[in-house]
């Protein structure tokens, strides 16, 4: 009964979502009040329809309701509470509802936070995402039907994916789903200030704080997204340019331009067709790494099966909004003629260097991941686009942007001088080249100047909030006072920068990681990156839902052993499929990595041991991001309407 409930709700959901499109969209030329109060109302009863058909889905997971194909493809009575409720969205359909979910969310959240904009544009924003959210639903409930019945039912279910059988899970998708989502949000805006014709300051203050939540929330995903296959797939690496991991990397490149171009149309009017441009090709992107995810075009240990049916509907979608919005943006090329005028040397600039290095990197990224798959198709021919060609392509566009980030906060908007600016990172310099030639000397040159490219950005940062608060240059109490005083905007850009120059340090170090890969019984020991690595025993232990082979190594440096490790192999019954479980020993600057491989022989162990230096930076740096991004946010000034009531406080102070 409550899988019906769930479906009629979905189905609710649909009418619902495509009456909000509807009336949001057209009902502003009606110029009827009514019409205008009916979007947000529809928007709110969405969300409702939409949670109830989730979780009717969840508790059909919850009691293992097998009757539901949905539950007794993708899960088991016999694993733990948790996977069977993450098993939900763990599949194609229950992903897809998911995705239906945060996208009825943040129609949800325009609708109760979005008083203060401007009445018509409320409307045609929720229009569009109504539009946008009644294409996916409609899909959901044609070709994707997560509550479709299975009669007569299996005694027990497939079981979850072993690999997905993870506290990650719980967490790393509804992350990356929301960021991915809710992008949907600046693309609305855009969509809506298009069609009436308006892109200017107040545009940029709108558009700003929904796309930095939306990455907050997508660069968080992606963090735990590489530091959950880190430690779950053993492969001992962070990131393979795998193509789904690819297709989370794209919208986030764009974002972050689109985030620096919301600020240029804020502060200056400058550079509308950028943002609007942006603000379109990211949600494209979103949508685009659905279809390629969902289709079968990509190859992936990430990517879902799909029926060619599934694939061609969210294609037709793709088609329909993208090419939709670019032809709008054609039509409405006019209006979006840039106000501003800076010089060559500006912040403005130094944003727009940073916008094009970005995008050229988006480009290269999606011409690696899509190029294969498509030359296959259309001329048979076999290719492999791996790790060496995006890193041969990538890294050298990335430096750059990494050069430009300690230079553009520190440049004056309009037109700035270049000498005071390096005058004030000759530190960042300084120190930069000291790390530089410190790992040059080792003959570690690509670690050398991605070590130097992160401490400069590092430093450059410091150097701005210290410029900021004129340390050195005032007494420290003074010094101290007016970095209570910041605006939380301003730190929150400098946590951003730190955590990139976090990240890139990580990645420079783990150039340096050691690997081995060695067959030893118990006893016997192998040697790596200074320490002796000793397999002390082979034993069986029991799980929840398996059985593993346990692994017992101790490592010992010059003092002695002061670490074991028990990685294993897990046997997963239901599934008849083994899964590695490394053991990972940290200490925040470097991991200590093992992985028991195989049993060659009764009594042996393959084991991977692998010493990878400053590798928990690289999540590190991703948290820091996004908790800068939320430090921006939660400045006032960022939040929409503010400026509104700013102006009536300041009417009602002059009656």
């Amino acid at each position: 009964m409550i899988p019906e409930l769930g479906h009629f709700a979905l189905a609710c959901a649909v009418a619902l979502a495509f009456a909000q499109g509807v009336i949001g969209i057209f009902g502003p030329g009606l110029r009827d009040p009514r019409a205008l109060i009916a979007a947000p109302i529809l928007a709110c009863s969405q969300f409702a329809a939409i949670a109830a058909a989730f979780l009717a889905l969840v508790w059909a997971g919850v009691v293992s309701d097998f009757t539901v194909e949905n539950i007794a493809d993708f899960s088991s009575s016999a694993v733990p509470l948790m996977y069977r409720i993450s098993g939900v969205w763990g599949n194609h359909d229950g992903s897809i509802l998911l995705w239906c979910l945060i996208l009825s969310l943040c129609g949800l959240a325009v609708a109760l936070f979005g008083g203060e904009l401007p009445a018509s544009l409320r409307a045609r924003v929720l229009g569009v995402l109504g539009l946008v959210s009644g294409g996916f639903l409609l899909f959901t409930l044609t070709v994707s039907d997560p509550f479709t019945r299975l009669w007569p039912p299996p005694l027990d279910g497939a079981g979850v994916n072993p690999i997905l059988q993870d506290p990650g899970l719980a967490f790393h998708p509804p992350m990356l789903y929301t960021g991915y989502v809710g992008f949907s949000v600046a693309f609305a805006f855009a969509i809506a200030a298009l069609i009436e014709g308006r892109v200017d300051a107040a545009f940029g203050r709108w558009v700003r704080p929904w796309a930095l939540l939306s990455w907050c929330f997508l660069t968080a995903g992606i963090a735990l997204g590489s530091w959950w296959s880190y430690y779950t797939l053993g492969w001992g690496g962070y990131w393979f340019w795998d193509p789904v991991e690819n297709a989370a990397l794209l919208p986030w490149l764009t974002g972050t331009a689109l985030l620096h171009c919301a600020i240029v149309v804020e502060k200056r009017e400058s550079l509308k067709a950028w943002t609007v441009l942006l603000a379109i090709a990211t949600f494209s992107l979103s949508l685009t790494g659905t279809f390629l995810v969902r289709s079968g075009i990509l190859n992936s240990v990430h990517s879902f099966a799909a029926a060619p049916d599934q694939g061609l509907f969210i294609l037709a979608l793709l088609g329909l909004t993208i090419g939709g919005s670019l032809l709008l943006f054609a039509i409405r090329a006019p209006v979006l003629a840039a106000a501003g005028i800076y010089a060559p040397l500006s912040r403005e600039s130094a944003l727009v260097l940073n916008n094009v290095f970005l995008c050229a990197i988006a480009a290269v990224v999606f011409t690696g991941t899509l190029y294969p798959p498509f030359a296959n198709l259309f001329f048979g021919i076999q290719l492999s686009v791996g790790a060496p060609f995006f890193n041969q392509t990538v890294l050298p566009l990335a430096a750059p942007i990494i050069l430009a980030m300690g230079f553009g906060p520190l440049l004056a908007w309009k037109r700035a001088d270049f000498a005071p600016v390096l005058r004030r990172l000759a530190m960042a310099g300084a120190v930069a080249a000291v790390v530089f030639l410190a790992v040059a000397a080792n003959r570690h040159i690509i670690a050398a100047l991605g070590l130097a490219g992160g401490a400069w950005v590092l430093m450059a940062a410091f150097t701005d909030i210290a410029t900021r608060i004129k340390l050195f240059r005032v007494p420290l109490g003074a010094s101290l006072a007016r970095a209570a005083a910041l605006p939380r905007a301003a730190i929150g850009a400098a946590l951003g920068h730190i955590g990139f120059g976090v990240t890139v340090l990580g990645i420079a170090g783990m150039t340096l990681a050691v690997q081995s890969v060695v067959v030893l019984h118990p006893g016997q020991s192998a040697r790596l990156g200074g320490y002796s690595w000793t397999l002390t025993d082979i034993h069986d232990a029991p799980g929840p839902n398996f059985t593993q082979r346990v692994a017992d190594v101790t490592v010992a440096d010059d003092r002695g052993v002061f670490l074991t490790l028990h990685p294993s192999r897990r046997f997963f019954a239901a599934q008849k499929t083994i899964t590695n479980d490394a053991a990972i020993h940290t200490n925040g600057f470097q991991d200590l990595y093992a992985v028991f491989a195989a049993e060659p022989t009764p009594g042996s162990a393959e084991l991977r041991l692998n010493d990878h230096p400053m590798a928990p930076e690289i999540w590190f740096g991703g948290l820091i991001m996004a908790l800068g991004g939320l430090c921006s946010l939660s400045d006032r000034r960022l939040r929409v309407g503010v400026p509104a009531r700013r102006r009536k406080a300041e009417a009602g102070a002059v009656a």
